[in-house]
């Protein structure tokens, strides 16, 4: 390996790692100045030649075994110190890498715990608005219903026009002229009114209310949702359309005592 690339090398090194390789490279030089030295040489220099003698004994000595081991060690020396470098650098990179990959990761976690939050805010919204919905269609509901709801009149004309009302909800036949017409003959529109002296009286079931209906009658044939009481005025017209229609078709088709 040429001086240069050794050179290259150093340049690349820390300021630690360069102290040492310096250190090793003087020691490397003092060991090949004393390996040229003879060891039978007189230590006291010659006083005609001190200074012309040493590149000619360097010169020479470059390529000696000794010379080639020193130049081998060095640039072992020098490969040790690029393979710290480059396993420093090496590490620093995968610390990098595994801190951005962490930081990456905990972004990640605050997104999704940010869009979790978002996606509840967003349902506990919408459930909020549909009671809203809910709640205000519901209170429109009741106020249609309410408006609806039709007021009867406490006399003969709302008894009939409610039975109606029930009757057409139940599929039960018949019109006002026709209920009007057989109750003015039963009761004269009493509906309080009892009869106490024909075959039904007789048989311990007096005829009772609007259109005279017997107990037994009125129960057979009572509507759901009107009152149980047979003298209440719907209740017993309801009860006896309903019965009419079995017997007869419609109240309509009834004339005379049915």
């Amino acid at each position: 390996m040429s001086v240069s690339s050794i050179l290259g090398r150093r340049r690349r090194l820390n300021k630690t790692q360069k102290l040492s390789v310096a250190g090793i490279s003087a020691m490397a030089a003092a060991a090949l100045s004393f390996s040229l030295v003879p060891a039978n040489a007189d230590p006291k220099p010659e006083a005609e030649s001190p200074v012309s003698a040493a590149p000619v004994v360097f010169a020479s000595a470059a390529g000696t075994p000794q010379a080639k081991a020193v130049q081998a060690s060095i640039i072992e020396q020098h490969s040790t110190a690029e393979k710290l470098v480059k396993a420093a650098d090496l590490a620093k990179a995968k610390k990098a890498a595994a801190a951005k990959a962490k930081a990456a990761k905990a972004a990640e976690v605050k997104a999704q715990a940010k869009a979790k939050a978002e996606a509840k805010a967003r349902a506990a919204a919408k459930v909020k608005a549909e009671a809203v919905v809910a709640k205000r269609s519901e209170t429109q509901a009741a106020s249609r219903s309410e408006a609806r709801t039709p007021v009867y009149a406490n006399n003969l004309d709302g008894w009939i026009n409610q039975a109606l009302d029930i009757m057409r909800a139940h599929g039960i036949p018949g019109s006002y002229d026709g209920l009007h017409r057989n109750i003015m003959r039963e009761s004269t529109g009493n509906p309080n009114a009892v009869n106490g002296w024909d075959i039904n009286a007789q048989n311990g079931t007096p005829s009772c209310g609007l259109l005279q209906v017997i107990q037994p009658t009125f129960s057979a044939y009572h509507v759901p949702g009107t009152s149980s009481n047979i003298y209440d005025p719907v209740a017993n017209i309801t009860a006896a359309a309903n019965y009419a229609a079995d017997k007869y078709g419609s109240i309509d088709n009834v004339n005379s005592a049915y």
